[in-house]
């Protein structure tokens, strides 16, 4: 990391995540952060690679980090291209994106701090914030049903996803090593504290409090799939959700321009 003061507030999980990120990194044996670029959008998140990593990053307007790794990827394949983002600016702003990056199958890793909030801009409404939650523009409670993220690109066709807290650090690091190793769209939701926009209003006020609602509330996807849906309601369900290998869009592409210029030659 560069030596320069870091801009969380006290208690946010992004300094969890980024940890977890540069132990997996150091445990699968890189030296340094050369054979990896980093890009990210707008929010908390996206300042954990930018410009805190030593290595090449990118920092695009909001919601735009998925598309500038597309062409990082594309260009240099050689490259682990890996994207850090919250969830309004993956699962709000930047969605379509999410998805479509999934169903492509591109060989790059996305790790989203989901904290179930706007924290950066004044902790509005996010696509993930939990039913009747209150926040600065639903005052009187969240009224509509957040997106479960990781399903989502499970379903759109991501060759690796899973979710942990920041409760979860061994399993979080675990994963981000099978992220960075997968061929093919991996995703990683870290489901973190933000005491300063989301907890105070939710009644946890210190991280310590956020980290207990974490581990009491949270259900390993085992035993979600012998409960009931109701009783599901308020939960946060960890695990692996898919690890499975097909060709990437990357893979596919060179192929493709291979076969085209034989043709050329050909001609």
């Amino acid at each position: 990391m560069r030596d320069l003061p870091l801009p969380f507030c006290t208690g946010c999980g992004d300094l969890t995540i980024m940890s977890c990120f540069l132990r997996a990194v150091h445990e699968l044996g890189y030296k340094d952060l050369s054979k990896f670029v980093f890009c990210s959008g707008i929010g908390c998140a996206a300042w954990i690679p930018s410009p805190y990593f030593k290595a090449d990053s990118i920092h695009v307007p909001h919601g735009r980090s998925i598309p500038v790794a597309t062409g990082v990827k594309l260009i240099r394949p050689d490259l682990n291209v890996v994207v850090f983002g919250g969830d309004g600016d993956l699962t709000g702003i930047g969605l379509s994106h999410l998805i479509h990056a999934a169903r492509r199958n591109l060989d790059i890793a996305v790790v989203m701090a989901n904290n179930m909030v706007y924290g950066m801009t004044g902790g509005q409404v996010a696509p993930t914030t939990p039913i009747k939650v209150k926040t600065t523009t639903t005052p009187y409670g969240n009224v509509e049903r957040p997106f479960d993220t990781t399903r989502l690109v499970v379903a759109a066709g991501a060759s690796y996803a899973a979710r942990w807290t920041t409760f979860h650090i061994e399993q979080l690091k675990e994963s981000m090593k099978k992220a960075i190793t997968t061929k093919g769209f991996a995703f990683i939701e870290a489901v973190s504290q933000c005491p300063t926009a989301f907890g105070r209003r939710f009644g946890l006020k210190t991280a310590s409090d956020m980290l207990r609602w974490f581990k009491e509330n949270s259900v390993t996807l085992q035993e979600a799939g012998k409960m009931a849906e109701k009783d599901l309601e308020g939960k946060i369900v960890v695990g692996e959700f898919v690890h499975r290998e097909f060709p990437t869009v990357t893979e596919t592409l060179y192929e493709i321009m291979k076969e085209a210029e034989k043709g050329a030659k050909k001609n």
